[in-house]
């Protein structure tokens, strides 16, 4: 556990993939899909990977879908009914039956007692995955990048999270496990942010110290924040 001094702290925003659940447990239910898609899907994650650079914009989608378009040698307009099908419908049921971290339920309703605010903020669209574990019920607001036309790490999306929130961005603690994405994003908004240790990291009990804190159970977060 890594801990910086925190100051005052209104809200406490949360990415999805990752950071709610093990990305893991996606990958190995979703594997023979995965696998009999891979072409796609790693087309995609080219193309996501350029639109991570791209500067907020609000034709994102369009200018996603001409990116992708150009990769499988369609219509923009078929590049995004492809990507509609077999990502963000496809994959929905796959969530339905992955099970998120420990105590992540137990931390939104802590939070709340507690006062906080509490948001969502994912660069893929937070309603894929339903009703998110129930902790969505708790959420003030719940936002996806692309609906605000940038991807993380551009704080774009972070300011207006920061807006729907109604709290300055120094008051808010975001939670991810992205050091690239999720921490630089956060911070370049000029927010608090939190890193979950996965893999070697959890393992070993490395820290990354560009994080405010780093923790690898929710009850840390917990006493951390509360405490």
């Amino acid at each position: 556990m890594f801990v910086k001094n925190l100051g005052e702290i209104e809200a406490v925003a949360f990415d999805i993939d990752g950071t709610l659940y093990p990305s893991w447990r996606l990958t190995i239910k979703a594997l023979p899909y995965y696998t009999a898609n891979a072409c796609f899907f790693m087309k995609y994650g080219l193309v996501r990977n350029e639109m991570h650079k791209v500067p907020a914009s609000t034709d994102f989608r369009k200018l996603q879908a001409e990116e992708m378009g150009r990769l499988l040698h369609c219509s923009p307009e078929e590049a995004e009914h492809r990507m509609e099908t077999k990502i963000y419908e496809y994959l929905k049921k796959y969530f339905r039956k992955i099970k998120c971290f420990n105590h992540v339920p137990e931390t939104f309703e802590k939070f709340k007692k507690a006062g906080l605010k509490l948001a969502l903020l994912s660069d893929f669209p937070p309603e894929q995955k339903e009703e998110i574990w129930g902790v969505k019920e708790q959420c003030d607001v719940v936002l996806g990048t692309e609906a605000v036309g940038a991807l993380k790490p551009d704080p774009h999306s972070f300011l207006e999270l920061a807006k729907r929130l109604d709290v300055l961005p120094e008051r808010i603690l975001y939670v991810g496990n992205s050091i690239k994405y999720d921490v630089v994003g956060a911070k370049n908004a000029g927010m608090k942010s939190a890193l979950i240790l996965t893999g070697f990291r959890k393992l070993f009990r490395i820290p990354h110290k560009q994080a405010d804190i780093c923790f690898s159970d929710y009850r840390q977060l917990q006493k951390i924040v509360l405490e």
